[in-house]
């Protein structure tokens, strides 16, 4: 229902909150801290650079401070001084001097100002206070928008999502840094960077050929694994799942869009027994095959396993229910697997399916930084596929709906197996391909693997060699 007008001069009250005063209205500030940056600039103007790699006019509480510092920055884009005068006579081009309090406010902020050796201490503190109200802010604007009634909700969440997503991308951007506090970061120091046996990996997928590849799944890192239907990214995808729940005991979490969660268990419970799911649905087993099932039933009941199987779940929802497993759990996530990208839908309107699906692959990207685990997320390939001559192994350009996927991705891995085209060779028969057509950090080339039609499952062939192209 539409609101009255009441509600609408609300939202607007709110609104212009946002750009008055933050202490006037009680909000997260420290006036000091600002006068002290702007002081230190008037002292040396060389300090100027050092504030705005961090610092933006808005990210000041005061207006007459917001306005002093976007001065500063365009005398200093001129490469003109930055000092009372010259602040001041640039206030007055525009008629802010009086707003600013005049020449007599510029001159107290530096007026006895002794110098700062850690201004990067009330920089920050300058920008922490920022963010700060600008949750509150958002917080505002979204409960308005509900009073209102105006919008959708997808419409409304998506707002909060973008907003508190770029907060939060903001927030961890870390700068530059030299090698030696690269080195001093580093888990183990120098002796562990230069001692190749010594170094932390990532996150074992079970496959021996493909961690010699990625030297494991990377925390931070986007995994698109991509084939067309029937190839077996689903059962590749909890390969690794089950690899790294069951084997390396790591919490593992789940999101399946397309099938629901005891198809899921029921493949799960027979990959690991070994067992033909086929007779499994069909319920003809015999002893021995019971008792693999129980037992492959109760490792994944004790394994840190998780399965979410709601069809419409977006990025937030998505991000609030890793955040809250991670709490519980006490510990890192290991991996998260989404299948699969494109039966997920961005919050918000788009202008076609491309951007949509290039918000949600930034997404990924973004939630797998902030989460620091890797993501391994299942997409869908076009049927230009099925169309090629010859040689139908995929390649970067088939990945459908947007060209931001690939640019998204640290690793792209193509599944791929020659007897779906060639059903009656049987000597294809169980034979599959992991193309990596991307790697951030790797070469590129193909694995092999052994796929077990029986029991939809992925194991290691036996002696075989990965054959790189680059």
């Amino acid at each position: 229902m539409r609101q009255g007008p009441e509600l609408r001069l609300l939202w607007y009250s709110s609104h212009l909150m946002s750009v008055s005063n933050a202490a006037d209205k009680g909000l997260p500030t420290n006036v000091d801290a600002e006068r002290f940056v702007l002081g230190s600039i008037l002292l040396d103007d060389a300090l100027y650079i050092q504030a705005a790699g961090t610092l933006e006019a808005d990210d000041f509480s005061l207006e007459k401070h917001r306005r002093i510092f976007r001065r500063m920055g365009e005398l200093q884009e001129r490469g003109e001084r930055i000092d009372r005068v010259t602040v001041a006579n640039e206030l007055m081009k525009f008629n802010e001097l009086e707003a600013c309090d005049g020449l007599s406010y510029l001159v107290s902020l530096d007026d006895g100002l002794p110098h700062i050796p850690n201004l990067d201490s009330y920089i920050r503190i300058v920008k922490d206070k920022a963010i700060l109200r600008r949750i509150i802010f958002a917080s505002q604007n979204m409960q308005t928008r509900c009073l209102l009634g105006e919008e959708e909700p997808d419409e409304i969440l998506a707002g909060a999502e973008e907003t508190l997503l770029k907060l939060g991308d903001a927030r961890a951007k870390n700068g530059l840094v030299n090698a030696a506090q690269i080195l001093d970061a580093y888990d183990g120091g120098i002796n562990a960077f230069l001692d190749p046996s010594k170094r932390v990996t990532g996150i074992s997928t079970g496959f021996t050929k493909l961690d010699e590849f990625t030297s494991g799944l990377h925390r931070g890192d986007l995994f698109i694994l991509a084939g067309r239907p029937s190839m077996g990214k689903t059962a590749l995808a909890l390969s690794i799942a089950r690899h790294v729940a069951l084997r390396l005991q790591q919490t593992v979490a789940v999101f399946s869009l397309e099938m629901s969660k005891e198809s899921l268990l029921n493949r799960l419970v027979c990959s690991v027994a070994h067992v033909d799911s086929q007779k499994f649905r069909a319920g003809y087993l015999n002893r021995d095959e019971r008792r693999k099932l129980s037992e492959g039933l109760h490792q994944i009941v004790d394994s840190p396993l998780y399965i979410d199987d709601s069809t419409n779940i977006h990025l937030m929802e998505m991000h609030a229910q890793l955040r809250r497993l991670q709490a519980e759990r006490k510990q890192e996530l290991g991996l998260v697997v989404v299948d699969y990208l494109q039966l997920m839908t961005g919050r918000g309107r788009f202008e076609n399916r491309n951007q949509e699906v290039s918000a949600l692959s930034r997404g990924m990207k973004l939630l797998a930084k902030e989460l620091k685990v890797p993501m391994l997320v299942l997409s869908q390939l076009s049927r230009a596929v099925e169309t090629r001559q010859g040689d139908r192994r995929p390649q970067l350009s088939d990945l459908r709906e947007s060209g931001s996927i690939e640019q998204d991705a640290d690793l792209v891995g193509f599944v791929f197996r020659e007897e779906v085209y060639k059903k009656d060779d049987e000597s294809l028969r169980g034979q599959a391909e992991l193309i990596i057509a991307k790697q951030r950090n790797g070469p590129i080339g193909t694995v092999r693997l052994q796929f077990l039609n029986f029991c939809t499952s992925f194991e290691n062939p036996v002696n075989d060699i990965p054959e790189e192209v680059g």
